[in-house]
Parts: structure tokens; C-alpha cells; sequence
């Protein structure tokens, strides 16, 4: 996730790491191009294109940006939820911290530990990749066996919350806890099965396919096209509002396709890496443990 100063408007203005300008920039260099040479063909009268009715375009140009907002405001509801799901996250490791107290040390610590594996075998699960187990022994203070087998899972985060679980349930079964203080811990881990069921249903469920493609195709026609509509209007200034215009089609267009899987490690993804090592930090510190450095922002950018 990029972390700027808006509102500094001049570093916002020139701003190219985090913006959507490089990855649109070989096709509107292209549009650009193509305008260049129609507008300068209809600037020397050398040749005339057939030209295209503008009100066509115009009424094209409403239709698309409807659907373009659309589609941005599906996906930023996608990234937005998935922001609120690992907020919860985060809330649930805190109230365990506090309702933990009660239980003996060697028990709550345990739990504290499957909490911290939970968070960072979830991220591991949504992006798909695995971290060294060596950070995770260090971090969480669990065995290299029992990573090993927690590893061998098809669902780890459903498996660590099944041993928070158990810890419950044997912390009543000694009467270390009564019956209502165990309810109420356990409504901590049906939080966090909540919160990976979201998380999962974000990951496993993208906008539909066919929408995706036909409104992409949509921009670049559209895009393509233009200049031959605008080119015996402009002349020479052409490629500049074609550039633009072309510039806010095309850059809606591919945000909305990067914030539809907010759980990457793209500029605009949400900071995983930052949110897990927060839960370390504070968890490992109420057991007087040493705690990891907050993870920073590398050129603006926060995993």
C-alpha cells in the first residue's frame, strides 16, 4: 500500500510509483501516437478520414464511464471489506490477549502463540506463498514439529484456530475457566473462522470474467477510436486531449482490476505483512517477549 503526503499537490501531481501511469502507459503512448499522426495528416489536409459522428462518442463516453464506476466502486467494496476483515483480525488477537490473562501462563501462551501462527498463515494463504519457517519459530515460538505438521494441512488457519479451540476446551474441562468465560472465548475464534470465510470468499470469487473482458475491450475501442473523431476537429492538439481522456479511461480501467484482489503485494494492495507483524508486536509484548521492528515503508510502498 502506498504511503504519501496528499497534500503536498506537486509531489501528488509528478507522483509515478503507486500511480496507475505505468501500467497504462504502452497503450496510451499508442493512442497517443496514432492521434500524433491523425491529427497531423487532417492539420496538412494531405488526407481526410472518413469521420466518425462525435455524438456517438459522446453518448458511448456516458455509458462507459457509468460502468467504469461501476466496476470501480464492486472492486473498492472488495478492497474495503477485505480492510475490515483483517481489522476484526486484529480487534479478536487483542481480546484474546485480554480474556487470556485468567488461564495459567503456560496455557495462555500457547494460545497467544496459535493466534500469531493464524494471522501469518492466513496472509500466507491468501497470497499464496509460504514464509520461511525460521521466521515463523522465531515470531510465534512454536516448534519446527509442529510447523511441520501444521504445514501439511490443506487449511492451516482452520487447523491452528481447531488447537485455540482445544486449548479452550481442556481449560474448562480442569476448570481453569467457567462455562461463560469459555463461551466467550470461543465467540473470539468463531470471529476469526468468520473473518478467514470472508477473506476466502474474496480471494476464490472475482467479478465475473465476461464483465471484466467486455468492458476492457469497451475502453479500448473507445480509446482507439477517438482520434479519428477528434482529429478534424483539433488539428495539432490532438494527442493532448486524447492523451487525457484516454488517460482516465484506460487508468480506471486497470485500478479497478488491481484493487479487485486486494490481498497481492501490488502498490494499491492492503499491507498484510505490516498488519500481521502489528498482532506480533503487541501480543508478544504483553508476554514479555522480545518483538519484532515494525516493518516500514520501502520508497513509499507498505507490504
Amino acid at each position: 500500500m502506498i504511503v504519501r503526503d496528499q497534500n503536498d499537490t506537486l509531489k501528488l501531481l509528478f507522483s509515478w510509483r503507486g500511480t496507475i501511469l505505468p501500467k497504462v502507459l504502452p497503450p496510451l503512448g499508442v493512442v497517443m501516437l496514432i492521434s500524433a499522426i491523425v491529427g497531423g495528416i487532417e492539420y496538412i489536409n494531405l488526407y481526410r478520414f472518413p469521420e466518425i459522428p462525435l455524438a456517438g462518442f459522446t453518448l458511448i463516453g456516458v455509458v462507459l464511464s457509468i460502468f467504469l464506476g461501476f466496476k470501480n466502486t464492486a472492486c473498492y467494496d472488495r478492497w474495503w471489506e477485505a480492510r475490515k476483515l483483517w481489522g476484526l483480525l486484529i480487534a479478536n488477537a487483542r481480546h484474546f490477549d485480554r480474556d487470556c490473562r485468567i488461564l495459567p501462563q503456560g496455557r495462555r501462551e500457547r494460545i497467544i502463540q496459535h493466534v500469531i501462527v493464524f494471522a501469518n498463515v492466513l496472509r500466507d494463504r491468501l497470497r499464496h506463498q509460504t514464509v520461511s519457517s525460521d521466521v515463523l519459530v522465531e515470531t510465534s515460538g512454536m516448534s519446527r514439529q509442529a510447523l511441520t505438521q501444521l504445514y501439511q494441512q490443506n487449511n492451516a488457519p482452520q487447523y491452528t484456530l481447531s488447537l485455540i479451540h482445544w486449548e479452550l476446551m481442556q481449560a474448562l474441562k480442569e476448570g481453569e475457566i467457567s462455562d461463560i468465560i469459555y463461551m466467550q472465548m470461543n465467540n473470539h475464534v468463531a470471529e476469526l473462522s468468520l473473518v478467514q470465510t470472508g477473506c476466502d470468499r474474496i480471494a476464490t470469487t472475482p467479478l465475473p470474467f465476461a464483465y471484466s473482458v467486455l468492458l476492457n475491450r469497451t475502453v479500448y475501442f473507445f480509446c482507439f477510436l477517438l482520434p479519428f473523431s477528434l482529429g478534424s476537429l483539433l488539428g495539432l492538439a490532438t494527442p493532448l486531449l486524447v492523451g487525457i481522456l484516454a488517460y482516465t479511461f484506460l487508468g480506471l480501467d486497470a485500478l479497478s482490476s488491481e484493487i479487485e484482489e486486494p490481498f497481492g503485494t501490488q502498490s494499491n494492495d492492503l499491507p498484510l505483512d505490516a498488519m500481521v507483524r502489528t498482532i506480533e508486536i503487541e501480543l508478544l509484548g504483553t508476554l514479555g517477549k522480545p518483538t519484532p521492528p515494525p516493518i516500514q515503508a520501502q520508497d513509499h510502498n507498505l507490504l
